[in-house]
């Protein structure tokens, strides 16, 4: 190509970038100017995508882990022809828009993931190629490779000092994830200035260390070493990191190789100037010239012959073997085999022993394992306790990608991203799992896919005090409320093994939000629900478990998980003493509000203020429930190390206990 024309493409990136930041007078013009060759050589000499169906499944996917230059990504979705007009690059950061400040997935069309936190990005890429790698080995026959491709990445100084990073890029070598390259960003600049400040380690070594494969190119302005790059990366086995040297807000004559470019508009005299040095014309802005927009707009006949290559593919591959290739389009189209929830697993009443609600779940996975073969998951190290593991399917390794089940090490916080970039892929239903108190680890993981309705789904085990003689830093007190209070997830704690079994049929239907579980380690009653004609509603946040006597009832216990059962007993008590007594199991505060007023009241009639709530967490939140004539049982501090039976009767979750409180609400 023309060298004068390659450099006017690749300005034009650059310009529309700064210029979108300029406009809105807020945002990162560093990047996306220092970066703005990456960009040009890998979207016009290697990915491979099709702007008009940005949902193709064997696109490559680009994750932005450094989602702060968010206008480099929007200046390339535009120039390739995706949905997205100039006039929404004119409103980038502005309500309302296709253009917020971080890309996020769902909103604007040819964004794969949403990047906020540094490092997350990097970790969710890590899951998309595993997604790749293991559909790959299910779908893949000789001479048929219908599902090929890779997920590149531009990653930041700032992604590589995140743990999270860290612990994902780990994963990744150690799983030789072949079709991951990413590009590092290596301007050595940081919002307090030069990395050296804090950041001086040999990176290229770390990551060799890792077991990546390490290419370091002199100058990332070089279209041409960039392009052998990537071609070298594509021939080995392994993770590729190639090191870009750059220059931060590359092109601004005074604050380029600054921090003062990393996060803050250049100022309109200083991009004019930039752009007066190259010949770029001051005026207007958003300039793109006509011979480059449709140089870049050949990715619309491009993609439309990738794609169309593929589905001949697909079709000769459907003549072969068209049981696979039905099951790989229903898998991408995200429907279920039919009656896959149909006797699924049904656990006998037992009130006397009981189930944990953990072992109720493994019980669960492996009865939906062979119905749906794209569930797929594993734990932080933790898999014989939180019972995640599908029998009959080895580990997914560089030697097994088509196990089902992951060992993602300790390493909560970049499994909680790997499983996102997984489910976000497309073909798997990805789920992750861990002791409940280490949501901590991995909360931001959870929040990004409550944010962008990722429906990834959570196995958490150990979910109270009722984990006994590990102690306070393993006992979960706050957790639940935090998680709570994060808008559009589905928090469940499920009170027996039945509404375990219901909370991942509700887990499996719902596919537009992510759903927490809250699993108990020690055995929980099986609750009879023949009795009352009571069904197990769990899919409407609460219901009554049984009415004690007859008529309107004078109080009612509200319980959920392992306390339901003290609620229960208290209730046979009072009962037995002519008290009439309504216990109402609480299992998901999100689906309750979901419910119309109706039925909310049904449940929780006004006219009975007098509550009791017991739960082995932290009390906030309890009081729209509990009204203020009610009493909330709940923890006030941190647990302590003992057998767990001596914890609930420390703590007050006593039969005796809420039968005092209910006495003491009926006296007055």
């Amino acid at each position: 190509m023309n060298q004068d024309f390659q450099e006017k493409a690749i300005n034009t990136i650059r310009f529309l970038s700064a210029d979108g930041v300029q406009t809105a007078n807020s945002g990162h013009p560093g990047l996306p100017m220092g970066t703005a060759a990456i960009a040009y050589t890998l979207f016009t000499r290697h990915l491979k995508h099709n702007p008009t169906n940005p949902k193709w499944a064997d696109r490559d996917r680009f994750v932005l882990s450094g989602g702060h230059g968010s206008m480099l990504l929007y200046s390339m979705l535009h120039l390739t022809g995706y949905d997205l007009p100039l006039e929404q690059l004119k409103q980038f950061r502005q309500w309302g828009s296709l253009t917020p400040g971080h890309p996020e997935v769902g909103l604007t069309p040819g964004v794969e993931t949403t990047t906020g936190p540094l490092g997350q990005g990097f970790a969710t890429g890590v899951g998309m190629a595993i997604a790749e790698a293991h559909l790959a080995a299910i779908f893949n026959k000789d001479g048929h490779p219908v599902v090929d491709h890779y997920t590149y990445g531009i990653v930041t100084d700032g992604d590589l000092m995140e743990g999270v990073a860290s612990e994902a890029a780990s994963l990744a070598g150690h799983l030789k994830l072949g079709k991951l390259i990413y590009f590092y960003d290596d301007n050595h600049i940081s919002i307090d200035g030069e990395t050296e400040l804090a950041f001086t380690e040999d990176r290229g070594a770390r990551f060799e260390a890792y077991g990546w494969q390490v290419i370091r190119i002199a100058d990332g302005n070089d279209v041409e070493a960039i392009d052998a790059a990537i071609k070298a990366a594509k021939t080995d086995p392994r993770p590729s990191l190639i090191i870009c040297p750059t220059i931060i807000g590359y092109g601004l004559p005074n604050l380029a190789g600054s921090e003062k470019a990393h996060g803050a508009p250049p100022g309109n005299a200083e991009l004019d100037a930039a752009k007066e040095l190259v010949g770029w014309p001051v005026q207007p802005r958003f300039f793109i010239p006509e011979d480059v927009l449709a140089f870049y707009r050949k990715a619309l006949e491009t993609g439309a012959a990738a794609q169309a290559k593929w589905e001949q593919e697909m079709a000769a591959y459907a003549a072969q073997y068209p049981e696979l290739a039905a099951e790989f389009k229903r898998r991408m189209a995200g429907e279920f085999p039919q009656g896959w929830d149909v006797d699924l697993v049904d656990f006998p009443t037992d009130m006397k022993k009981g189930v944990a609600t953990r072992n109720a779940s493994g019980k669960v996975i492996n009865a939906l394992a062979p119905r749906i073969p794209e569930l797929i998951g594993g734990s932080a190290d933790l898999a014989p306790s939180t019972k995640t593991w599908i029998n009959g399917s080895p580990a997914f390794q560089h030697e097994s990608p088509e196990g089902r089940n992951f060992h993602f090490g300790v390493r909560e916080f970049a499994m909680g991203a790997a499983v996102n970039g997984i489910t976000l892929h497309g073909g798997c239903i990805a789920y992750g799992a861990s002791f409940m108190v280490f949501t901590d680890y991995c909360r931001s993981a959870m929040r990004t896919a409550a944010l962008s309705h990722i429906p990834s789904i959570w196995v958490f085990t150990h979910d109270s005090i009722g984990l006994g003689e590990d102690g306070p830093t393993h006992q979960p007190i706050e957790h639940l409320a935090s998680l709570r209070a994060m808008p559009n997830l589905y928090v469940i704690r499920p009170a027996d093994a039945n509404e375990t079994a219901e909370a991942w049929k509700f887990a499996l239907r719902n596919r537009s939000k992510p759903t927490f579980f809250a699993l108990s380690r020690q055995d929980l009653p099986v609750y009879d629900r023949t009795e009352n004609a009571c069904a197990c509603n769990l899919a409407r946040g609460a219901y009554v478990l049984k009415d004690f006597g007859e008529g309107t009832p004078e109080v009612i216990l509200i319980g959920t998980g392992s306390e339901l059962s003290i609620a229960y007993q208290a209730a046979e008590k009072l009962a037995a003493e002519g008290t009439r007594v309504r216990v109402v199991s609480f299992p998901c505060w999100e689906l309750f509000e979901e419910q119309d007023q109706d039925y909310k009241d049904s449940v929780l009639p006004p006219s009975i203020a007098k509550r009791v709530v017991i739960e082995a967490g932290v009390a906030m939140g309890w009081e729209r429930y509990a009204t203020n004539k009610g009493r909330i049982i709940a923890m006030g501090s941190f647990g302590a190390s003992a057998p767990y039976e001596i914890l609930y009767e420390k703590f007050g979750f006593t039969v005796e206990n809420v039968l005092a409180q209910a006495k003491d609400l009926l006296a007055h």
